[in-house]
């Protein structure tokens, strides 16, 4: 047994009652039917997130202990984004033109409550490892995939030799040009990160890995450390954040983890709106929030530290981008302007006598109309209404 698999056997918490004996049992009045909450949901914590926990209900609880307010569905549905039905064979989910989702392990170091595939991850039956074969040749198959994501579960949990013999088979396909790994181990177990396994994901780049940090707490040294072996084998790092209520949907901690994601070298790839989940309704923000923790990043930190902000659309739509509206007005004379301080500043359109001016001059003397790309003249534009 590796080193970082004995940590997460002997020191996690997996149990109610292994919660009961750490934190108290004030913090547990209705054991009874948090226990259906528990086994709605695989329960565990890894070593590194019970360390940072605070106290009971502070970030790192909230995303990691079972609540009585996970049985309290409202409109919530156990497959949000309609991944089951972009699922043409088992560990495969296609929905976008040139890219897949390969979920290559159903376990995670810990498992996040608000987790948006809780209906199949910590079940080997609904993630089977045993599959792998009809997954690899359905990417053979379809040569318009150019770039797989490996998930889960956490692929990062596999040992080195399985990790290695999957990226190994994905990159004797053509036309794969790109591999994508998804894991919360830097955060969750960065004792996972050893020489041995960057020196073997050194052998397959193009190389990415998507990391899943929520709040600045979770950038420990130790993790950090993790995240510098990885960059140092050359391996781009980008993380996904989702936002949660009482986690991180304030401005001032969202810029802080950013930024501190930045020191680390993880560059911040999207912030995710909490999907509509059965059992994770508590977490979900409103929009405003969200636009809100945007427009407190956009200007008032660096541009490397904004990430998209998006919502994965219920039903399979896939991500969409949400920005703060900064166009004051739009015309065909002008656009106006305000910057992150309020302030309006007006661009000028290119006007008509301007391109007139332009114009070529036949041999003739006479102006030849400016022509587009398709070599036809352009037509004169119509004004467009002030918005």
């Amino acid at each position: 047994m590796a080193e970082w698999q004995r940590i997460l056997k002997e020191r996690s918490l997996s149990t109610l009652q292994q919660l009961v004996d750490k934190f108290g049992p004030e913090h547990f009045p209705d054991l009874g039917r948090l226990q259906h909450a528990a086994d709605n949901f695989e329960f565990r914590i890894s070593p590194a997130m019970v360390d940072l926990i605070k106290e009971p209900g502070d970030p790192i609880w909230r995303q990691y202990v079972p609540d009585l307010q996970e049985l309290d569905v409202v409109d919530g549905v156990m497959d949000s984004l309609g991944e089951d039905a972009d699922s043409p064979v088992p560990n495969i989910t296609h929905r976008y033109p040139d890219r897949a989702l390969f979920l290559a392990s159903p376990v995670c170091a810990s498992y996040c409550r608000f987790c948006t595939r809780r209906r199949k991850v910590g079940d080997p039956e609904k993630i089977p490892m045993s599959q792998y074969e009809s997954a690899f040749r359905y990417l053979e198959e379809h040569v318009e995939i150019r770039d797989v994501i490996l998930s889960g579960g956490d692929p990062m949990l596999l040992s080195d030799r399985r990790l290695n013999d999957i990226l190994a088979r994905l990159r004797r396909i053509e036309h794969l040009e790109v591999l994508r790994i998804g894991s919360r181990v830097p955060c969750h177990l960065p004792e996972r990160i050893t020489p041995e396994l960057c020196e073997m994901l050194r052998k397959h780049h193009p190389l990415y890995i998507n990391t899943h940090f929520n709040h600045p707490d979770e950038l420990t040294p130790a993790a950090v450390r993790g995240l510098s072996m990885l960059a140092d084998a050359g391996i781009p790092l980008g993380c996904q954040t989702v936002l949660l209520r009482g986690v991180n949907d304030d401005v001032d901690v969202m810029k802080l983890l950013m930024q501190k994601l930045l020191a680390a070298r993880v560059r911040p790839y999207y912030i995710y709106m909490c999907d509509n989940v059965a059992g994770v309704e508590h977490f979900k923000t409103t929009i405003e929030k969200g636009l809100e923790v945007v427009e407190g990043l956009r200007g008032w930190t660096s541009g490397l530290a904004v990430p998209h902000f998006v919502i994965d659309a219920p039903g399979g739509g896939g991500k969409i981008p949400l920005t703060p509206e900064y166009v004051v007005r739009l015309t065909d004379e002008e656009i106006v302007l305000r910057n992150f301080r309020g302030e309006q500043y007006v661009w000028k359109q290119p006007r008509e006598d301007d391109a007139l001016v332009a114009a070529a001059t036949g041999t003739d003397g006479s102006v030849v109309p400016l022509r587009g790309k398709s070599g036809k003249p352009k037509k004169k534009r119509g004004v467009r209404k002030s918005r």
